[in-house]
């Protein structure tokens, strides 16, 4: 048994649904778990804004760096190699040289369009309490 398969009285903490199942390959949020795995995406502040901006289709970098505003050419390179690395974008060379494109794989447009949009419903739906608590 692990630290979360049962409660004290042998419920999963988690609950009956999807993270509960989910978490139960987890002991104690290892390295290794796949609930951590998840959330170290959304941990690493440029990427989740990187996969959204790129929801309408593929773009160049200084098309990314136009849309997103605020992010440096660097941190987004590097959001864009940790995300080609995860399999959720893709980077494809065209023939002009300085022609590079990313775009969503279907991996990372099930991220956007799943668990992404339900946190900006949440943000959106929240977010003013976040604010006043935060003040």
């Amino acid at each position: 048994m692990t630290s979360l398969d049962a409660g004290p009285l042998g419920a999963n903490p988690l609950g009956a649904g999807p993270l509960g199942a989910a978490a139960a390959d987890c002991y104690g949020f290892v390295a290794d778990c796949r609930v951590r795995q998840v959330t170290e995406l959304l941990a690493h502040s440029w990427d989740p804004v990187v996969l959204v901006a790129l929801r309408p289709g593929a773009l160049r970098r200084r098309d990314l760096i136009t849309a997103i505003g605020g992010v440096s050419d660097k941190a987004l390179a590097e959001s864009l190699t940790r995300l080609t690395g995860s399999g959720l974008v893709t980077r494809t060379a065209e023939s002009a040289p300085r022609n590079v494109a990313y775009a969503l794989t279907e991996l990372g447009d099930s991220l956007v369009h799943g668990p992404i949009a339900a946190i900006g419903q949440w943000a959106v739906e929240h977010g003013n309490r976040l604010t006043v608590a935060a003040d």
